[in-house]
């Protein structure tokens, strides 16, 4: 006998053991994946009925679960939420989440409009793009990271409360929202944003780029006790940049709102081009007009530089230009 003849068995043997193995690791994968897609169903079923008993109505219209085995896909035809108590309702289309088996922390989901809100002392809103996604990455508490993205972002009031009125339009827009200690720290940037003169009383307002970061003081707590006002708030802003054209304005520092909803702040700004941005805020307040396009002129000869943009109960200020009020928000 060789002793090739005498290895075969041993080969065999192996070979066995190895397929054995992967059957039962693939056995216990599909009992997971299925375990996981019924506790989701489960999951759903079970805060829809606990919210229905303290009286609000919540949808995920046609929960269907699929995917296996690579991965973990959840859709609904449309989702749903209104609260009689609170006046506050809003309903979206469909939605397709996923998390892949290769990624399984870092799950998406992808939704479809229009968004319809409504909600105490404001006008319905209609909001649609032609895509969003949303994608997170899972953590223990809390997940480490919260991303939306959208392109070709509109929004109106809602046609059905009347004639609608267009609100603002934006080519692409991105925030990022991550926790930091108890505070809430946001990235984002927007791009081509067009504000709709009659949503802002006939101000003239240019298309204008954004973006910049901020850290929301105790703003898990806020989201916890399911906060519905700004009042009693405060923001650091790392940085936020606008710019129209040759305009651009960049300013950080703290702001906050008292409980009466006036705005305190202590920013600091800078310009380029100074005199274009004393045009492109001239046409936004066109009553300081010529007090804004004096002052920005005088800037502009000065070389800018950094300047204090100051705000005392709602009264602001940049360096000696008045700028008028802010009124209270909500």
């Amino acid at each position: 006998m060789t002793s090739s003849d005498q290895n075969r068995p041993k080969s065999s043997h192996g070979l066995l053991w190895l397929v054995g193995v992967l059957a039962a690791l693939f056995a216990l994968y599909s009992a997971g994946w299925f375990w996981t897609a019924n506790r989701l169903k489960t999951e759903t079923t079970g805060l829809i009925a606990a919210l229905a008993s303290k009286g609000v109505q919540a949808d995920c219209a046609n929960m269907a679960v699929a995917g296996y085995p690579l991965r973990l896909a959840v859709t609904c035809d449309s989702l749903a939420y209104q609260d009689d108590a609170r006046a506050v309702a809003a309903s979206a289309g469909s939605v397709d989440a996923a998390a892949s088996l290769f990624a399984p922390l870092w799950p998406s989901a992808d939704f479809r409009g229009p968004l319809r809100t409504v909600a105490p002392g404001m006008t319905p809103l209609w909001i649609d793009w032609d895509g969003l996604r949303a994608t997170t990455a899972l953590w223990w508490p809390l997940p480490s990271r919260l991303t939306l993205a959208a392109e070709g972002l509109s929004g109106q009031t809602d046609p059905e409360d009347g004639d609608p009125v267009q609100l603002f339009s934006a080519g692409n827009a991105e925030a990022e929202f991550r926790p930091v200690g108890g505070d809430l720290a946001y990235s984002g940037r927007v791009s081509d944003l067009e504000i709709d003169a009659e949503a802002i009383g006939g101000r003239q307002v240019p298309p204008l780029d954004a973006s910049g970061d901020a850290t929301i003081k105790n703003g898990l707590a806020l989201l916890r006790t399911d906060a519905r006002s700004l009042r009693g708030q405060s923001i650091d802003i790392g940085k936020l940049q606008l710019s129209s054209g040759e305009a651009r304005v960049t300013l950080s520092g703290p702001l906050s709102v008292d409980e009466q909803g006036l705005i305190d702040a202590r920013l600091e700004i800078r310009l380029r081009n100074p005199k274009a941005v004393g045009e492109v805020l001239g046409g936004i307040i066109p009553e300081k007009k010529n007090q804004i396009e004096q002052g920005f002129a005088a800037l502009a000869m000065l070389g800018g530089g950094a300047m204090p943009l100051t705000v005392v109960k709602g009264k602001a200020s940049l360096g000696f230009i008045p700028l008028g009020r802010i009124g209270p928000v909500r």
